[in-house]
């Protein structure tokens, strides 16, 4: 049974999708940290999310058609998350938020040099992240270069320079 939508405004609809606490920190986590299973989006969470509400976001987010669903082959009752197509395409939306989350809040170095690079780099670089996010979790072909691995280098080599890794 479908939902009844407060109204048909894209950004009440985009709200009503990823709009509550939780949902785009998991896509957060599987975009960035290539958290792809349960337990390491239980365990590695900066936030402390709990896992009642853990699962039900990924199930929401599954039935949302924002991420697909997967056994694990290394274990039958677990699962592999992907991102699909729509949260690959949230990377401007992330990076954007990103951006005023710095300019406007208590932001840490470590976590927050991902979001300078983003802004830096622009939409360049914001399409090169989901060729690369397409490449991992949908199959594409993999680009020559990755984003991914930049946005880990970085936050590495300042986590080392501060002391907080």
């Amino acid at each position: 049974m479908e939902r009844a939508h407060r109204s048909g405004c894209p950004i009440n609809l985009t709200l009503e999708m990823i709009g509550d606490r939780w949902s785009l920190i998991v896509i957060r986590d599987i975009m960035f940290g290539n958290r792809r299973r349960f337990r390491e989006l239980l365990g590695q969470s900066e936030e402390g999310i709990a896992s009642n509400v853990l699962a039900d976001r990924l199930k929401r987010l599954v039935e949302a058609g924002l991420l697909t669903r997967a056994g694990d082959p290394s274990h039958k009752q677990k699962a592999i998350y992907s991102l699909a197509e729509p949260a690959v395409q949230l990377v401007p939306l992330l990076a954007h938020m990103g951006a005023w989350g710095r300019r406007h809040t208590p932001v840490s170095p470590q976590l927050s040099i991902r979001a300078q690079l983003l802004e830096e780099g622009g939409p360049s670089m914001w399409a090169a992240f989901m060729d690369e996010l397409r490449s991992v979790h949908l199959g594409a072909p993999r680009p020559e270069r990755s984003v991914g691995a930049e946005l880990q280098a970085a936050y590495e080599a300042l986590a080392a320079e501060t002391g907080a890794a």
